[in-house]
């Protein structure tokens, strides 16, 4: 493969990545908070409707995860393509 086309895969797959965390990003907070709160709010969470556990406190919990998970797989990628500071 050549160093061209090995940087184009790398940042194909840097940007797919990209693209899953911000769309899990805005279903959480824009979603779950606004969008989707009427109908989550006829579920409860210990005595809070999750809709509006989502937008206090739950999306924050999903961002902190993301960061994580965003952290892993994006050592996976530079990894495969040799990207990697180790």
């Amino acid at each position: 493969m050549s160093q061209d086309s090995n940087a184009r895969a790398y940042w194909s797959a840097t940007l797919g990545l990209l693209a899953k965390v911000l769309v899990i990003w805005f279903l959480v907070s824009y979603g779950a908070g606004i969008l989707f709160v009427e109908a989550l709010n006829s579920i409860k969470l210990g005595s809070y409707p999750l809709g509006f556990w989502f937008a206090q406190q739950g999306s924050i919990y999903v961002f902190i995860a993301l960061i994580f998970w965003y952290a892993k797989k994006m050592g996976e990628i530079d990894r495969k393509f040799g990207m990697a500071e180790d």
